[in-house]
């Protein structure tokens, strides 16, 4: 990644909308419901094309689950939109009972994810969307680098028979990725290569590891990055691979330590007893901010975060 590269910013939330226009275009099976956020989820763009694929469900998650799930068997791919903290939490027991028992052609997408939505506080953050998610059987669980990613995401999910969930956040990130990238559910992706720590990170934590590894190279310390966008299935020999001959392992995620990257990582590497530290939220809710990078920087979710758990490891 060049360092001009970094500096092109895009919005996923935008990117998401005008993707799904494009494929809702192609595809006259996909529908988008809402639950009164559709300028938010930008949803409002199939709202304005085409109305009859569009469905304003209210404040009502849990229905607009159960209806998915019947519109799913009826043939049609229904894509679910609110809030991450609502979509995952909110309509837990129908995903759970609806979608993923069944295994239905359905797609969750939870925006605003994370700290993305930093003036509204604890109750609109979700910061346990991942490990909620990441639990059911039958999900996909899928939480892109950049809107490029997104994009490229996009049409392989919608292509994808079974449930997926999609983590978005809501503000400009970083573009990462060459348009030229293509996606694929599953594998993990290398960034930048390195020979003594190894930083796995997931979401907007992705940019922050790259920093990181800029640091890290200054003081004489080879971090690679991999980028893990697919939580579920998880690459588990693409991770140990990558930690094949690495002194230790630092996991960075915009989400609770307990059930998230971190979880999953160490789980991938019970049998190589590789050290590893995670930068994550510790056992806490969400706080209001005047930014996200506010709130990034009071939860430790920082390049100088992840510096410092590399340091300790590369000793």
């Amino acid at each position: 990644m060049s360092e001009a590269k970094a500096r092109n910013m895009s919005n996923p939330r935008t990117v998401y909308g005008e993707t799904l226009l494009e494929l809702a275009g192609q595809n006259p099976n996909i529908v988008a419901l809402d639950a009164d956020l559709c300028k938010s989820t930008m949803t409002v763009l199939i709202q304005n094309r085409f109305p009859d694929r569009f469905f304003e469900m209210g404040i009502a998650e849990a229905n607009m689950a159960a209806t998915a799930a019947g519109l799913a068997l009826g043939g049609k791919i229904p894509f679910i939109h609110s809030f991450a903290v609502f979509a995952a939490g909110r309509a837990y027991d129908q995903i759970r009972q609806s979608i993923c028992i069944a295994g239905v052609n359905v797609k969750i997408v939870g925006s605003s994810a994370g700290l993305s939505d930093f003036g509204d506080g604890s109750t609109h953050q979700s910061i346990e969307d991942l490990a909620l998610m990441t639990a059911l059987p039958n999900m996909t669980v899928i939480s892109p680098c950049d809107a490029i990613e997104v994009r490229k995401a996009l049409p392989v999910i919608a292509s994808y028979h079974g449930p997926v969930y999609l983590r978005l956040g809501r503000n400009d990130m970083p573009d990462l990725l060459e348009e030229c990238a293509s996606f694929e559910i599953g594998p993990i992706r290398k960034l930048r290569e390195g020979s003594e720590v190894a930083l796995f990170a997931t979401g907007v934590m992705v940019a922050k590891a790259l920093e990181a590894s800029d640091q890290l190279e200054q003081e004489g310390i080879s971090a690679k990055v991999v980028s893990v966008s697919t939580l579920k299935p998880l690459d588990t020999e693409g991770i140990q691979r990558e930690c094949e001959g690495i002194r230790g392992v630092v996991t960075a995620e915009e989400h609770t330590v307990m059930g998230g990257l971190g979880c999953a990582v160490a789980s991938a590497l019970r049998r190589q007893k590789i050290p590893l530290e995670f930068v994550g939220i510790l056992d806490q809710f969400g706080i209001s901010g005047t930014s996200q990078e506010e709130l990034l920087e009071h939860y430790g979710l920082t390049a100088s975060a992840i510096v410092a758990a590399a340091k300790g490891l590369a000793k």
